[in-house]
């Protein structure tokens, strides 16, 4: 399924490297000197492990590597102000990113996902407009803060990568019922919360000039202790007495970021736990009732969710200021995502569907990206020939919607990824597109019949919708990700205690 309600999830992760976010690879800066206390920790590290930090499978992750990426992670850290754990620590939190990280790859591979030169280039342009910047200026800024323009490009192709895999692999089982829709409405008193609505709408009706403001927004960190799959009770007694003891010591008064780089194992660690700035509604609902009550600075009580144990600590509470760029930092379904009627005031929302079919084939190891697309231009000569497109796709298609004949019924704009959206809107009622490339896989689409609708009641749905997509893909993604852990073979030869406790 191509439907891209979620489209913009992870966006955050790709969008303002500039303002450091340390991400692997991204935050790159010069190679530092190594200090006498490195040197001593990665000599006796290279005595016990002989240069291999790491097996993935049969992927070798090298002790030079994490060194390499220790030393990148302690500048980004110095740079932030966070206080720096000791070399040794550091090394075993970068090498537990570095194997999460090898495990993805590993996956996409599996999966045959790649990343075009037209990908990485629409990647770009989001990362500038958003940041509201030229290209030129973004690479300014790129290179001012000592990471190459190739180097960066390479990286932030790798995180487009990652993002069209979490998309393929978690978001498509995520499924909100039209039930769950109707009762979130109705708890809502069928209005959207502010947070959802475009603020122009919201503005009273007064002569003076008001300061505009934008939706209520939350900016949370955390540090997670995580719990294994199938870990057993004394497991799970041991790691909560991990986190009541890391909770104490934060609220006796240490640095929450710096325990949360030493000590946390969420992948947002070596950033001091920060996890973002999103609207309210943006977040798990579990995480929103743990800090319904705190206000910026408090640190909550610890919960457990199937991942582990969390502690989190607000950063930020309030309004986002119209125009600002900390919506551009969020990582929520974007202004694509959403119908052009949604610009407008409330009232009638006159907008074009277009009720469309299509067949899907997956790439993979199996099915390149050239037998996909000539697959696919061997159905399409087929149905020029007389077959019908709808028995093709109930054979052929690897979509959901292949018993229904590919029938994706009625589309409103934005609510498909880009690359099929171009397509289709390029097609006059009764065209077959030629074979066209989305994160999902290869397309053919045909364009049944178009029509002009007032959606105000649809749109609201579609945004409750959102809105309820967003609070479950975080605990999806991070249930997915444990997963594909336990599925791997992990031989971590610095920290051999975390193979016991994520095996």
């Amino acid at each position: 399924m191509m439907r891209s309600v979620h489209a913009k999830r992870r966006l955050a992760s790709i969008l303002i490297p500039i303002l450091g976010v340390a991400s692997s690879g991204i935050a790159v800066a010069a190679k530092p000197a190594v200090n006498k206390a490195e040197a001593a920790s990665a000599q006796q590290s290279q005595q016990f492990v002989d240069g291999i930090a790491a097996v993935v499978n049969q992927r070798v992750i090298t002790l030079q590597q994490v060194n390499v990426e220790a030393r990148m992670a302690q500048q980004q850290l110095q740079r932030q102000k966070i206080p720096v754990p000791d070399f040794a620590v550091l090394q075993k939190q970068v090498l537990q990113r570095m194997i999460t990280e090898e495990v993805e790859r590993q996956e996409a591979d599996r999966q045959g996902i790649k990343v075009s030169d037209a990908q990485t280039e629409q990647a770009v342009q989001t990362v500038a407009s958003r940041n509201k910047i030229s290209v030129a200026q973004l690479r300014q800024e790129i290179e001012k803060s000592g990471v190459s323009w190739e180097t960066y490009i390479e990286n932030l192709r790798k995180e487009v990568r990652m993002d069209m895999l979490r998309q393929r692999a978690v978001d498509s089982t995520i499924v909100i019922s039209d039930a769950e829709v109707d009762a979130f409405l109705k708890a809502q008193g069928n209005q959207l919360p502010a947070a959802t609505q475009d603020p122009r709408a919201q503005q009273p009706r007064q002569a003076a000039p008001v300061q505009q403001s934008g939706p209520q927004v939350l900016g949370l960190a955390q540090i997670l202790v995580a719990v294994p799959e199938g870990a057993s009770s004394s497991q799970v007694q041991e790691l909560r007495k991990k986190a009541e003891a890391i909770l104490a010591r934060v609220r006796g008064g240490a640095d929450f970021a710096g325990i949360a780089a030493s000590s946390s194992d969420g992948p947002e660690a070596l950033s001091g736990g920060e996890l973002g700035l999103r609207p309210v509604n943006g977040w798990p609902d579990l995480f929103l009732q743990a800090t319904e009550n705190l206000k910026a600075g408090e640190t909550s009580a610890i919960i457990q969710s199937g991942n582990g144990f969390h502690i989190l600590k607000v950063l930020t509470r309030g309004q986002a200021a119209q125009g600002g760029n900390a919506a551009a930092r969020a990582p929520v379904p974007g202004p694509a995502a959403v119908p052009q009627a949604q610009q407008q005031a409330q009232g009638p929302m006159m907008v074009t569907q277009t009720h469309a079919r299509h067949i899907l084939i997956k790439s993979s190891k199996v099915m390149s990206d050239e037998k996909a697309e000539t697959r696919l231009k061997q159905l399409r000569q087929r149905i020029v020939n007389g077959e019908k497109f709808e028995d093709l796709a109930k054979r052929s298609s690897e979509d959901v919607t292949a018993p229904q004949g590919g029938d994706l019924g009625w589309l409103t704009p934005g609510e498909t990824v880009p690359a099929f959206e171009q397509a289709m809107n390029a097609l006059e009622p009764g065209q077959i597109s030629e074979p066209i490339k989305s994160q999902f896989g290869w397309h053919l689409i045909q364009v049944l019949e178009r029509r002009t609708k007032n959606m105000e009641n649809e749109f609201k749905r579609m945004q409750a919708r959102q809105i309820l997509f967003q609070r479950r893909i975080e605990p999806a993604f991070e249930d997915w990700l444990s997963q594909l852990r336990s599925q791997a073979f992990i031989d971590n030869r610095l920290d051999p205690q975390s193979n016991r406790n994520r095996r």
